[in-house]
């Protein structure tokens, strides 16, 4: 294929003594694993009679289906996995949400939906959709996630089918929503780092004491340095799950709108994985998507730890946090790559802002 997904083409040599056959075609908007697949099954077509075929094949998706015994399992399984889970497209890596809110347009994508039994053709369009489309699935969905999908399939439209970036301006717009709680959340954190040495002091000295009256004692020097600060320990926690429910049902609603991963954005196929990705035509553009998901989620990290005041453990949090984060991005959508990136760079200039803003009523 020239791009993966875009136009490609098939070819079959069929042999039999001395005689030969040769078939092949094409598609406008295919894949690498569909052409592969489509040249075993046009020449196994061809056959007449029941005979006893010896398959070669250049593709090592076309050999590990037969050798491996995947396809063996996935008929058995109707084309599920050993654990009874939907197969994930194997053309993007992407792993299929089975509650999707509308149609997809992908006919591939369809027809994986309708083997794992989901009644695509009862659902709308996502230029359809509406935010009372589909049965009731509860106060969850109908105020926060159905809401959130229409207003992202909307501007999708009006930026000419541009979803990618009405990703990223929904992601903004609902950051901005929320600043007011995770600005606090942040100025508690700039104050927590400016007590750490002090409270650091506390722990040492009561370490080795496990006694009552040392045990409150230390509670009660502690709090005195949260009084001094004016750090209330439960206010970071409060604001956090104040905002949460916004976070994830917009997560939710993203997963959930099929339109958004089969657009493209900046050379990204959007409902490919990095680590399909990688092995396109466009693979620096995936290469740049995961450079710019561990750079952000490291300064993300870091800017919320104190330099000079944590030991070595609490120091190697960061790199661990984008360690495993790395892992997870490989294998998820570039769509929610973008998401995660977008939500990342608002956390950094916040904390930016937060920083100069405490300079500034320090100067003064």
């Amino acid at each position: 294929c020239s791009g993966n997904p875009g136009p490609g083409g098939w070819g079959t040599i069929l042999m039999y003594k001395e005689n030969k056959k040769e078939i092949f075609g094409g598609k406008k908007d295919t894949t690498n694993n569909v052409m592969e697949l489509t040249a075993v099954i046009e020449g196994l077509k061809l056959l007449k009679y029941p005979c006893e075929v010896e398959l070669y094949s250049d593709s090592a998706y076309v050999v590990n289906s037969f050798e491996q015994g995947w396809i063996y399992n996935w008929v058995k399984n109707n084309w599920k996995t050993a654990n009874k889970e939907p197969v994930k497209n194997e053309v993007t890596g992407q792993n299929l949400t089975e509650n999707i809110l509308c149609r997809p347009n992908n006919k591939n994508v369809i027809k994986i939906y309708e083997k794992n039994g989901v009644k695509v053709d009862k659902l709308p369009k996502c230029s359809d959709f509406k935010i009372n489309s589909g049965k009731y699935e509860g106060l969850w969905t109908s105020l926060f996630v159905k809401p959130l999908a229409f207003i992202l399939l909307k501007l999708g439209e009006l930026l000419n089918h541009n979803y990618a970036l009405s990703l990223i301006i929904i992601s903004l717009i609902i950051r901005l929503i929320a600043f007011p709680f995770t600005k606090k959340t942040a100025m508690q954190s700039e104050l927590m780092k400016k007590a750490q040495p002090e409270l650091n002091r506390i722990q040492n000295k009561y370490k080795n004491k496990q006694d009552q009256e040392s045990l409150t004692r230390q509670s009660q020097e502690m709090m005195a340095v949260y009084k001094k600060y004016n750090i209330s320990p439960m206010s970071g926690c409060l604001f956090s799950m104040i905002q949460l429910p916004l976070f994830i049902s917009f997560f939710e609603a993203v997963q959930r709108i099929p339109a958004i991963f089969e657009g493209k954005f900046l050379g990204l196929q959007l409902g490919t994985t990095p680590i399909v990705g990688f092995t396109t035509s466009a693979m620096i553009a995936y290469i740049i998507l995961m450079l710019l998901i561990s750079i952000t989620t490291y300064f993300s990290f870091r800017f919320n730890l104190a330099d000079n005041t944590l030991d070595s453990s609490m120091k190697m949090m960061p790199i661990m946090m984008v360690g495993m984060i790395i892992v997870t991005a490989l294998f998820m959508p570039s769509a929610l790559g973008i998401y995660w990136i977008t939500t990342n760079l608002f956390t950094i200039v916040q904390n930016i802002a937060v920083k100069r803003s405490k300079v500034v009523n320090a100067k003064k």
